[in-house]
């Protein structure tokens, strides 16, 4: 009864319309109401203690990060020296996006920023160069969802929170899984995508090509300085946000020089918007969480997954189908926080390891990012390149079923992610 309160709750405020954040505190007021312990104190304490840790402050600085290395040319410097690269070889300009894509998920962690800044600068020039235009705009959908599974991840430290887990341990767990999502685009785009280019761009000399990486190390050094300082144990992620969101200050004020002082009102008005969407929503879920654990509701839910739990592979692709039908309705955040307190213990219990789990939550929710009907990062594609959603949608679905099959591989070799996430932590 009780968790058929909270689902029928949290699914109902959000059908007419209201706010996840506040959809989440109103079904913790009916827990409270059924569980005869009704207190505002308990909303106000727990939003409180929630949003007041020190992990999160990772998350403005991560996000301030971001918008700093969009707004001080790193991003466009990373896509001219993916260019250099590849964008000579036949299809070259979706090698171009996934090289690309993989370089900034490792600077920014940003799904919806990655993605708009690679459809407003390939998109333009897929289209003048013959290419496949609903194709062009689906492997560069696909490929910005790879930034919340590459460290450093905003997604990573909220689960991390979330589960009481270690975040560095996710962080370095996330790297293999994070390429080899790369490498599954490459290959489908050989096979979907590089015979729809009518040209190709000329082949750049080695000097251009030195030129090239020369002007984007600056920008490639970030991600070496953030995970090579969390993997010797010098800093934490926290930390280490700061230090990514001074460096890429530095970098595109005095280094590139694009980053002047009447630009950095803008970029922190938009980081602080963001941050208090973000914190708001945690806030508000961790009452819910604490409410979730008060209600004994994974023992519930546990009842019904009980013969499953003797089978852990098979309980993880019964979890996963469930994130992902969910995940098509929600976004990456709310599914996160909604799902983590229901679904951990159940885990536990099976004896999964909760790092797999949470590197697995985090790429099926990434998935749904490219799915309808909410599909953030299909709509952010479609207004950036002004290409119709629906077409969008057709030219992202051989890669969202490639993404598909390999989290079907994640659930059936687990060792994939545990071996490499044991030898890099």
């Amino acid at each position: 009864m009780t968790l058929l309160i909270f689902v029928a709750s949290l699914l109902g405020a959000m059908a007419i319309g209201v706010p996840v954040a506040f959809a989440l505190i109103f079904c913790s007021l009916m827990l409270m109401l059924q569980l005869d312990m009704f207190n505002a104190q308990i909303v106000a304490q727990n939003m409180i203690s929630g949003a007041d840790t020190f992990t999160l402050l990772a998350i403005p600085f991560f996000l301030l990060a971001g918008e700093l290395m969009n707004s001080g040319g790193l991003s466009r410097r990373i896509i001219d020296f993916a260019l250099a690269c590849v964008g000579h070889i036949k299809g070259g300009l979706g090698l171009v996006a996934i090289v690309a894509a993989v370089i900034m998920a490792s600077l920014s962690g940003s799904a919806v920023a990655d993605s708009a800044a690679l459809a407003a600068i390939l998109v333009p020039m897929m289209r003048e160069a013959g290419y496949n235009v609903p194709r062009s705009a689906g492997v560069i959908a696909a490929g910005g969802v790879i930034a919340p599974v590459i460290p450093p991840s905003m997604a990573f430290i909220i689960f991390g929170v979330a589960a009481n887990v270690s975040i560095s341990r996710l962080f370095m767990a996330g790297i293999v899984p994070g390429l080899l999502m790369a490498l599954t685009l490459v290959v489908i785009w050989m096979v979907v995508g590089r015979n729809s280019a009518s040209k190709t761009l000329p082949k750049r000399s080695g000097k251009e090509r030195l030129q090239a990486t020369a002007r984007a190390s600056w920008a490639l050094g970030m991600p070496v300085i953030v995970l090579g300082g969390i993997r010797m144990g010098m800093v934490t992620p926290t930390e280490a946000a700061v230090i990514a969101a001074v460096y890429a200050w530095l970098v595109g004020t005095f280094v590139y020089k694009e980053l002047r002082l009447r630009d950095l009102y803008t970029v922190l008005l938009r980081s602080a918007k963001t941050t208090a969407v973000v914190m708001f929503l945690v806030a508000a879920a961790l009452v819910s969480a604490w409410l979730i654990t008060a209600a004994d509701i994974p023992a519930e839910l546990g009842g019904f997954l009980e013969p499953f739990i003797e089978h852990p592979k098979l309980l993880m692709l019964i979890m996963m189908l469930l994130i992902f039908v969910i995940g098509t309705a929600l976004d990456l955040t709310p599914t996160l926080l909604i799902l983590t307190p229901v679904l951990l213990p159940i885990v536990k219990m099976a004896g999964i390891d909760p790092v797999y789990f949470g590197v697995m939550f985090v790429m099926n929710t990434c998935i749904s990012l490219l799915t309808p009907p909410v599909g953030v990062v299909l709509n952010v594609v479609s207004g950036v390149a002004k290409v119709p959603l629906g077409k969008v949608i057709v030219g992202v679905g051989p890669f969202l079923l490639g993404y598909f099959l390999l989290l079907m591989l994640f659930v059936a070799v687990p060792e994939i992610i545990t071996v490499p996430m044991k030898w890099l932590y």
